[in-house]
């Protein structure tokens, strides 16, 4: 009994031990964010949050194509390398439909999807809600369009600390003084303003407002509708009494097509002025006649003007059988290179360590130098001031 009473210990030792699993190792955090593609290649997702759908569509849909035309290009040379292994892209595209409680489920289905990046949003209002869901999985958002200056001075962190909220445009505090200076450099007096009530159209005519003021020149009147709003004659037949010189409209083509067709129709005789809602071929061809003479700006070089451009267009309508450039694609493009260019400086696909890595990214890229400041905003940002004649853009002003 006494020897038995001694072996007792033992046995719930050992017992114990044939209970307990063995400790399990840690997946690498990457793991998640990289699939195998067979032997040493792994697939690697990055994000595209786009309005594929309602009014704007064309100009989501040419975001997106400008994306995948990047991980055509970089999966097509093959040379990729992470950690040792060949990395193969996968762009996953998705709806946002430029609404931003669409925009933050968008973001959410992104995050499951397990990307290590983001090329969007599209539009300012879509980008700053869904930014918050990417930075609190660790991942970094690149806008390709995005101007709101808040997108970025109001940017959240992952957890590590991280910025992650980049664009590759100028934001509207350069469009918009450079718009208001256009405008008083072409002789107008007085300015109506309308905007559309978006984080983009009504920030971009907030600082067009004030630019005209600390111009000299006046505010005849200042009246907000909505990205939905396609009967102008109201609020038109108020300005048509003012009689101011310029018309500005913070908004999108589709809306501004409309507004110009009822200037027309009204008689107006100002002028219609424009962020890079306006600067698209799809407002040439909706608002027809109604278009010429109109101005508008772009966050950036137009395409024509990129040194590639030409290459760039002739892939995407290669790619993509009658399709255009209309505005941003080429900044998508880039956005995808920035991504890959902080991948390659982490060598990592962590998404927190390519977040972390993104103050270190500096190249020569299609829409011209690549990099960024502390907050996320590109450095040297270019306006380009454009005016409609006979049916295509022409630029009539660069500012740096």
């Amino acid at each position: 009994m006494q020897k038995m009473w001694k072996l007792l210990p033992l046995v719930a030792a050992v017992a114990l031990a044939a209970c307990t699993k063995p400790e399990e190792k840690k997946p690498d955090a990457a793991a998640p964010a990289a699939a195998a593609a067979g032997g040493d290649t792994i697939v690697v997702k990055i994000g595209s949050g786009a309005p594929k759908s309602g009014g704007i569509a064309h100009l989501g849909q040419d975001n997106e194509m400008g994306a995948q035309l990047a991980i055509n290009d970089i999966n097509a040379k093959g040379d990729l390398m992470i950690g040792g292994k060949k990395v193969k892209l996968e762009l996953v595209g998705e709806d946002d439909a430029g609404d931003a409680k669409q925009g933050t489920t968008v973001a959410q289905k992104l995050v499951d999807a397990k990307v290590v990046g983001v090329v969007g949003h599209m539009n300012s209002g879509v980008s700053m809600p869904a930014n918050k869901i990417y930075a609190d999985a660790g991942i970094v958002q690149v806008s390709p369009s995005s101007t709101n200056p808040d997108y970025t001075l109001k940017g959240n962190k992952t957890p590590g600390g991280a910025v992650t909220s980049y664009r590759v445009v100028a934001n509207d505090i350069q469009q918009g003084s450079a718009d208001a200076k256009y405008i008083i450099k072409a002789g107008a007096k007085t300015v109506a303003i309308l905007d559309d009530a978006t984080q983009y159209g009504k920030g971009l005519a907030d600082y067009v407002e004030k630019g005209i003021k600390e111009g000299g020149a006046k505010v005849t009147s200042r009246e907000a509708l909505t990205d939905k709003t396609t009967d102008f004659k109201g609020a038109l037949t108020k300005i048509k009494n003012e009689n101011p010189d310029y018309i500005f409209w913070g908004g999108m083509d589709d809306t501004g097509a409309a507004l110009a067709k009822q200037m027309k129709e009204l008689g107006l005789k100002a002028k219609l002025a424009s962020g890079d809602g306006l600067c698209t071929p799809k407002f040439i061809e909706l608002a027809g006649d109604a278009a010429e003479g109109v101005i508008c700006s772009q966050a950036g070089l137009p395409v024509s003007k990129m040194a590639k451009g030409a290459d760039f267009i002739a892939n995407y309508e290669k790619t993509f059988p009658g399709k255009h450039v209309e505005i941003y694609s080429p900044f998508a493009y880039d956005a995808v290179y920035a991504i890959v260019a902080a991948m390659k400086a982490a060598d990592s696909v962590d998404p927190e360590k390519i977040a972390a890595a993104m103050s270190k990214v500096s190249f020569d890229g299609l829409i011209g130098k690549v990099a960024f400041d502390e907050k996320g905003d590109i450095k040297g940002g270019v306006i380009t001031v454009s005016q409609v004649k006979g049916k295509k853009l022409e630029v009539v002003d660069t500012v740096m």
